[in-house]
């Protein structure tokens, strides 16, 4: 028993650590990040009514939170992000900057 705690424990470890430098937002993994001003993410923020005012930002595209806790299921195998604007639920996550896990 002891054993299979020490192992998870250190799996752990580097989602621990990404989580820690993740001081702006949430960790998040998204299957896709582009700017803001590309043509396909332009519309969809247009679709769902999110406003930048010409700000250029990360956009992370269907995403979903990434937890410390029981790590071996919470590998990501697209692009780990820290997000800032996670309000419009998985669709968008807004101010993304990549992390290694």
């Amino acid at each position: 028993m002891f054993a299979r705690v020490a192992v998870a424990s250190v799996l752990a470890l580097p989602l621990l650590a990404a989580a820690q430098s993740c001081n702006t937002g949430s960790l998040r993994c998204c299957q896709s990040v582009q700017s803001s001003d590309s043509a396909s993410v332009a519309g969809l923020l247009g679709a769902l009514g999110v406003v930048l005012n010409g700000v250029t930002a990360q956009v992370g595209l269907d995403c979903s939170p990434i937890s410390v806790i029981g790590a071996g299921q919470s590998s990501c195998s697209a692009k780990p992000v820290c997000c800032e604007n996670n309000s419009f639920g998985s669709a968008v996550a807004i101010g993304c900057a990549p992390v290694e896990l």
